[in-house]
């Protein structure tokens, strides 16, 4: 019998010719990414085990990622900064995308980056990550956050792991890890242009429920599946988690080698592609025909409740949110811009470009003559820095601590209580297309209505 493309790399990286579901082995790491949210745990963690003065085990393996609590004149999100900035300066880390603060009208508060290519800072990290070239086919992928997953869009093994997890790998670059079984999601036929990434993993997640992929490697297939980007695949590699799963993952194709030697840092190391054996054993298989599906949405509180957006034409919305590493990627504006050219918002409409890349795509890329940031301005969007922004919450001046109850349309990925603020707002998970329906609408939209 074969292995999965999970079992093929972890196999590899324990220097083992095979290994099975429910082994724990030893596994070598390619990369480990920390944030400015569990950094400084991850940094005390390894200093605390391993001193103050001993060095992590590889400075060009360790990503550091400001992003969650970026945007905010909270001092003690500025201190969690200033730990990671003085540690990646003792350790000379390599990749360590600072957020530079200054004294102005909002003191504390980053500078803004008229040209962000002039910026060391760089946004959310599972965006950054892929980007910059940190993401390679048949690696080992570790990150202190949970949407950590989002890379095995790219045929590699990548997973959330906890601060003492992290300060662990930070020292010694290993980790144990336990073989998860595979299940598979085949998504045959053609993809409508009006369903998107967001829709398939919604439709999965609300199959098999929230926790229908305990520790389970999710491995999605299907020649829709490979008509997508890289974007689009990121978007369903992201919510694996959101089922529970340990990991998402995708095999390599021409798409993905493309994206990734364009990205290709001058001094990375040579990468592998990993692919399933056609004999591999999967514990459970999914099919599903991608033109039969629906423009799908998630209702409060858990991303398993599963509805189709002409359904829910009855849930009046107070704001919509595009954002995101979930939905805030160049492919994500680009939809939603193909609902709202030429268009109003009905209610309070945001759009947070994942990394500062995409902020400049928002220049850069245009639909019928006008760039995205015209579209969006035009059509009386508020538009934010690249960063995590209200997705988590996050301090009181962040949008997600508002003080009412309100109900959100999101393109993010988790809509647990309290997740964008109020414990009892309604957020209601969409794809961009279905976001910026409803934010025309002012209601749940069916984007199908405003598609021509």
């Amino acid at each position: 019998m074969g292995m999965t493309i999970t079992e093929a790399i972890l196999a590899k990286h324990a220097k083992r010719a095979s290994v099975s579901p429910g082994e724990n082995v030893w596994c070598d790491v390619d990369v480990l990414m920390t944030h400015d949210v569990c950094g400084p745990g991850t940094i005390g963690v390894f200093e605390q085990e391993f001193g103050r003065d001993a060095k992590v085990w590889d400075p060009a393996k360790v990503v550091i990622v400001p992003d969650h609590y970026i945007f905010t004149a909270d001092p003690k999100a500025h201190r969690n900064i200033a730990l990671l900035r003085d540690f990646a300066k003792r350790q000379g880390l390599r990749y360590f995308y600072d957020a530079d603060f200054v004294d102005a009208d909002a003191p504390g508060v980053p500078a803004p980056y008229a040209d962000p290519a002039k910026t060391s800072y760089r946004g959310v990290c599972h965006s950054a990550l892929p980007q910059n070239g940190h993401t390679r086919p048949g690696e080992i992928l570790l990150g202190t956050d949970s949407h950590t997953c989002t890379h095995g869009a790219f045929g590699e093994f990548a997973t959330g792991i906890g601060n003492t997890e992290g300060g662990f790998v930070m020292g010694t670059g290993r980790l144990w890890l336990r073989v998860p079984p595979s299940m598979k999601f085949v998504f045959h036929g053609r993809m409508p242009d009006y369903l998107m990434g967001k829709d398939l993993i919604l439709h999965v997640i609300g199959e098999i429920g929230f926790d229908g992929a305990t520790y389970r490697a999710m491995e999605f297939a299907g020649e829709a599946l490979a008509s997508l980007n890289m974007d689009e695949r990121c978007t369903i590699c992201n919510m694996a988690i959101e089922a529970g799963g340990k990991n998402g993952v995708i095999e390599p194709d021409d798409v993905t080698i493309q994206y990734v030697e364009q990205r290709k840092q001058s001094d990375a190391p040579g990468y592998e592609v990993v692919r399933s054996a056609p004999d591999a054993n999967y514990e459970a298989v999914y099919e599903f025909d991608a033109s039969a599906l629906e423009p799908t949405v998630a209702q409060p509180h858990c991303p398993d409740r599963r509805a189709k957006a002409k359904d829910l034409g009855d849930v009046k919305l107070d704001r919509a949110y595009i954002g995101s590493c979930t939905g805030g990627k160049t492919a994500d504006f680009l939809a939603a811009a193909r609902v709202l050219a030429g268009r109003t918002v009905a209610v309070e409409t945001f759009i947070v470009p994942a990394t500062t890349e995409v902020d400049m795509d928002l220049d850069r890329c245009k639909v019928n003559g006008k760039s995205l940031r015209e579209i969006f301005q035009d059509a009386g969007c508020r538009i934010g820095p690249a960063s995590c922004a209200a997705c988590l919450g996050g301090p009181q001046d962040t949008f997600g601590r508002a003080n009412e109850p309100i109900n959100v349309v999101a393109t993010t990925n988790r809509n647990f209580p309290g997740r964008m603020g109020h414990k009892e707002a309604g957020v209601y998970l969409a794809s961009p297309l279905t976001a910026a329906a409803g934010a025309v609408a002012g209601r749940i939209a069916d984007p199908r209505d405003y598609l021509s």
